[in-house]
């Protein structure tokens, strides 16, 4: 009976045209805040899954390091082990070194060196984002390098073209006793056989090569690395890969997953997107004193009904959410709406690409949106919080009124 009453009353015409002017008003206001608060969240979830596409791209699943120093050593039974779990899929190892670089005549550069082993392009998918030249690290005959664009810019190589190699200083370790500066440095050279872009952060600091030719210059053993790179089989949850790594290797050694070894960056992207989320619900807010003053002006109106139904036994409770009601009604409708146009602007928008993204640098020329039901959900919620605040008074004055009519 509640809702009937509510229904009726918003459907009815009023006396007074203003009244209708202003319902429709507050679902209007609601509809382009449900619709851009649901179209901003969603261009936040485009940039974040592009964002994490392409650290997908460079960072593994799982990694594993050392807890305290800069290398670990593992084992082929160690290894074993892990390539025989069931949520594993590939691994690689890895050394990491800063390193200083100069190409030709040229000035000299500090980069990181990764070296890598031949499974690398299947834990990450570095090979998939070269631009010039091709992905080859080489072999003992002849060691090469893939740089970052960034990174090859700088150092001024052309790595479809060049011939000269790239001469790499790294420290030397375990060298206590110097005569000369130049007996801390190992020296080698690297010949550019392409280069990637992927990200800024990667694009201006990594250099690819072989591991072996890391482990030569750092005088490791075949057993030493830097750290294990693991990628886990499709559809398994990186925590789950972590807690079998750890069973598997003990505790004595640094397990992190792809969200804790870009910990910061995943932190900062949430805290974006819940601020927007804060100020873009201020709209709603101020949608809400619009709800106010239809429903207070539709408390006026019906004076005669709330007298009939009080009349009839209706208690001050029953009025009262006959009208909560009422907003509720004006809050959904705005909501429905505001979802519809959201979701046709998103589809719109993937399939077209309506808004550009201005400049040419970007890896995308329009801007990226991702629709999520817990967005939709979140909204929802919000709206009917919203709704049933801005209801509750003249709800509540209704009630009042019905009770004062009652004792007279």
């Amino acid at each position: 009976m509640i809702w009937q009453f509510a229904f009726r009353y918003f459907r009815a015409k009023k006396s007074t045209n203003a009244i209708n002017i202003i319902a429709w008003v507050s679902v209007s206001a609601i509809a382009v805040g449900a619709g851009a608060l649901i179209i901003i969240l969603s261009v936040f979830n485009g940039f974040e899954g592009l964002v994490k596409s392409l650290y997908s791209s460079f960072y593994p699943s799982v990694r594993v390091s050392a807890a305290n120093g800069k290398t670990i050593h593992l084992t082929a039974q160690q290894l074993q082990m892990i390539a025989g779990l069931r949520n594993v899929a590939h691994m690689t190892e890895v050394v990491e070194e800063k390193a200083v670089l100069r190409y030709g005549e040229g000035d000299q550069t500090i980069a990181i060196l990764k070296g890598v082993d031949s499974n690398y392009n299947k834990v990450a998918e570095v090979n998939k984002s070269i631009v010039r030249g091709h992905f080859d690290t080489g072999d003992d005959i002849a060691y090469r390098a893939v740089l970052g664009i960034e990174l090859e810019m700088a150092l001024g190589v052309d790595v479809e073209r060049s011939l000269i190699p790239i001469s790499v200083y790294l420290p030397r370790r375990n060298v206590s006793n110097m005569v000369l500066p130049e007996d801390a440095l190992s020296s080698g050279i690297l010949y550019p056989s392409g280069s990637f872009a992927i990200q800024q952060e990667f694009n201006s600091k990594y250099v690819i090569t072989n591991i072996a030719f890391m482990r030569q210059l750092l005088e490791m053993g075949r057993d030493e690395m830097s750290a294990l790179e693991i990628r886990g089989k499709t559809g398994i949850d990186d925590r789950i890969l972590k807690a079998d790594i750890i069973n598997t290797l003990g505790a004595d050694y640094k397990v992190e997953t792809r969200y804790e070894q870009n910990q910061s960056l995943y932190a900062i992207m949430q805290t974006e997107k819940w601020a927007v989320y804060v100020i873009m619900s201020f709209i709603l807010v101020i949608a809400a004193f619009n709800m106010i003053g239809s429903l207070y002006m539709l408390v006026m109106e019906k004076q005669k009904d709330i007298t009939i139904l009080t009349a009839m036994g209706a208690r001050s409770s029953t009025i009262t959410r006959i009208f909560l009601a009422e907003g509720l009604i004006i809050a959904g409708t705005g909501t429905v709406i505001g979802f519809g146009l959201s979701i046709l602007f998103c589809l719109l928008q993937q399939r077209f690409g309506l808004i550009k993204l201005e400049g040419t640098s970007f890896l995308v020329s329009a801007y990226p949106v991702s629709m999520h039901p817990a967005d939709f959900l979140l909204v929802s919620a919000t709206i009917v919080v919203i709704g049933v605040g801005a209801s509750w008074y003249p709800a509540k004055r209704a009630g009042r009124q019905g009770l004062e009519l009652k004792a007279t």
